[in-house]
C-alpha cells in the first residue's frame, strides 16, 4: 500500500507520549484531516529540530506520511506563537484537548470545530474568565459530534423557548414545559437556553445551569469515565 503524504496542513499537538528510545508518539488534531497520531522519530534527542515545537496550543503546520493506523511525522512549522495559558485558563486548555482525545475519532475531520478551538484557545489568553468560553466549545463539539442540543423550541408542538419558563431538559428530546407529571432531565430555565442558543453567557445563574445541562449532554458519551482535568479544574476552583 502506498504511503499518504501530506503536506504544511494547520494543526495543533495535543497530546504526547514516549515511544521507544529517542521518539515520541504525538496526536494532533488538524483543521483537515481530523486527529491523528504520528510518531515523531528522534525528537526526543537534545538537537532535535521538532523538540521545542512540540507544544500544546501553539498552532503549526504539520507534515507526515502515513500507511497504517499511525504516521510519520516529517515536518513542523510554527504559524503563531502558542497561546498564553496560565493557572485555570492552562487546566481549560488541557480540558479541550482532553475532550477531543476521548470524543473524535481518528481521521474525522471538522473544520468548524477546529476553529471555533482555535477561537476559544486566544479568547482563554485574554479573559480570566474560562467557564463561558469553555461552553461554547462544549457546545458546538456536541454539534459537530451530531447531537447538537435543541435550545429555542420546547414540547411536542416546538413552541418557542420563552426566557421566564422553566423546562426539564431531555437529552433524546430537548426541553420540555413542567407539568405536573413526573419528568426526567435536566431542570433548567428558558432564559438559560437562549443565552447559550445566543452564546452570551453573561449571568452567573445562567451559566450554572448551562453547565449541568452540557455536562449531562457529554457524560453520555463518555462510558462512565470521569475526565481527568475535570478533577484538577474542581479542585482549583475549591481552592485546594
Amino acid at each position: 500500500m502506498k504511503a499518504e503524504r501530506v503536506a504544511l496542513t494547520q494543526g495543533y499537538v495535543l497530546h504526547q507520549r514516549a515511544w521507544r528510545e529517542t521518539s515520541r508518539i504525538v496526536e494532533v488534531w488538524t483543521r483537515e484531516h481530523g486527529r491523528l497520531g504520528l510518531v515523531a522519530r528522534g525528537v526526543r534527542r537534545p538537537k532535535s529540530p521538532f523538540r521545542s515545537l512540540l507544544q500544546p496550543f501553539t498552532p503549526l503546520l504539520l507534515s507526515w506520511s502515513q500507511r497504517g493506523e499511525l504516521g510519520n511525522l516529517s515536518g513542523l512549522e510554527p504559524v503563531a506563537m502558542p497561546a498564553t495559558l496560565e493557572g485555570r485558563t492552562l487546566m481549560a486548555g488541557f480540558y479541550m484537548n482532553e475532550l477531543l482525545l476521548r470524543l473524535l475519532p481518528r481521521q474525522d475531520a471538522h473544520p468548524g470545530l477546529y476553529d471555533w478551538y482555535a477561537a476559544t484557545l486566544i479568547r482563554l489568553s485574554t479573559s480570566r474568565q474560562a467557564a463561558p468560553a469553555l461552553r461554547v466549545f462544549e457546545k458546538h463539539l456536541l454539534s459537530a459530534m451530531g447531537y447538537g442540543l435543541i435550545l429555542t423550541h420546547a414540547g411536542a408542538d416546538g413552541a418557542p423557548v420563552e426566557p421566564e419558563g422553566r423546562y426539564r431538559y431531555d437529552l433524546d428530546s430537548g426541553p420540555q414545559p413542567i407539568t405536573g407529571k413526573l419528568a426526567t432531565g435536566v431542570l433548567i430555565n428558558g432564559r438559560a437556553l437562549l443565552a447559550l442558543h445566543h452564546e452570551a453567557l453573561d449571568d452567573a445563574d445562567d451559566l450554572k445551569a448551562v453547565k449541568r445541562l452540557l455536562r449531562a449532554a457529554l457524560e453520555q458519551h463518555l462510558d462512565g469515565k470521569a475526565l481527568k482535568t475535570s478533577g484538577v479544574m474542581r479542585a482549583m476552583a475549591r481552592g485546594t
